[in-house]
C-alpha cells in the first residue's frame, strides 16, 4: 500500500463527507469514498475532473461529487477538509486556509514534501542557468504558518519513493520541462552531460535519487471547534 494514503484512511471515520481540495484525477478521492459517506472533489482543471469522472464511470463510484472550481468554492463543507500537494505554489495562502478552515467540520489535513517538489531539478539549476532559484515552500514552511496563525498541529512523516523512469530519456523530458532548456541547446547539452553523470539504475528502472521522499501529513481543528 501506499503510505500516506493509509495514513489519510486512518483519519477518516464511515459517516464523514471529506472535502478534497484540489482533487486533480482523484489520487486520493477515489479510495477515500471506500471509507467515508462521500467525498466533495474540487479541482480547477476540467481535464484532470474529466479522468476523475472517467474512473468514477469505469468502478461504478455513487459518493464522489465532482465539482469544477478554484478553491474557495462557496457552499461547499466536508467533516474532513483535504488539501494534498496543495499550497506549494498558492499564492493567497492565508485566504485559502480561512476557507478551508471555515468549511471543514471536524478535522483539517495537509500532505506535503518535506522538501519542495522539483528537488532534483533545484539543485541542477544553478549548474545550468548559472543563478540560484527560489525553491517552493514546502513542509517546513507551510508548519511553520499554521504556528503564526495560532494552531495547533499534529505531524505524521511517511516515505514515498522517488520517481522513476522507464529510460533516462524520461529524466531528460521532465528536467527539460522543469529547467526550461531547449533541446540541442548549449544549455541542453550541458543538462545531459550533468544527468549522465546523476541517473542511476536500479531494478531496470532510473532515478535521479533512490532516496526516499518524506511526506508530512499535517492535521489540526478547525478554529470554531475551539471556541
Amino acid at each position: 500500500g501506499e503510505p500516506t494514503l493509509e495514513a489519510l484512511l486512518s483519519l477518516v471515520r464511515p459517516d464523514d463527507t471529506v472535502l478534497d481540495i484540489g482533487a486533480g484525477g482523484g489520487r486520493y478521492a477515489l479510495p477515500l469514498s471506500l471509507a467515508c459517506r462521500e467525498v466533495i472533489a474540487v479541482d480547477p482543471s476540467e481535464g484532470m475532473l474529466r479522468v476523475l469522472q472517467e474512473s468514477i464511470d469505469e468502478h461504478a463510484v455513487s459518493n464522489v461529487r465532482v465539482v469544477h472550481g478554484r478553491w474557495p468554492v462557496p457552499g461547499l463543507s466536508g467533516d474532513v477538509a483535504l488539501i494534498a500537494h496543495l499550497g506549494y505554489d498558492v499564492e493567497n495562502i492565508g485566504p485559502f486556509l480561512d476557507a478551508m478552515e471555515a468549511a471543514a467540520n471536524r478535522l483539517c489535513v495537509a500532505v506535503l514534501l518535506e522538501q519542495p517538489p522539483p528537488r532534483e531539478a533545484d539543485l541542477l539549476w544553478p549548474v545550468v542557468h548559472g543563478v540560484s532559484r527560489a525553491p517552493l515552500p514546502a513542509l517546513p514552511e507551510f508548519l511553520a504558518l499554521l504556528l503564526a496563525r495560532g494552531r495547533l498541529f499534529e505531524v505524521r512523516l511517511v516515505d514515498r519513493t522517488p520517481q522513476t523512469y522507464d529510460t533516462p530519456d524520461g529524466a531528460l523530458v521532465w528536467l527539460r520541462g522543469q529547467l526550461w532548456t531547449a533541446p540541442g541547446s548549449a544549455k541542453d547539452l550541458l543538462l545531459q552531460r550533468l544527468l549522465s553523470e546523476r541517473v542511476q539504475q536500479k531494478d531496470g528502472r532510473y532515478a535521479l535519487s533512490w532516496e526516499p521522499v518524506h511526506v508530512g501529513i499535517v492535521t489540526w481543528q478547525p478554529p470554531q471547534l475551539n471556541g
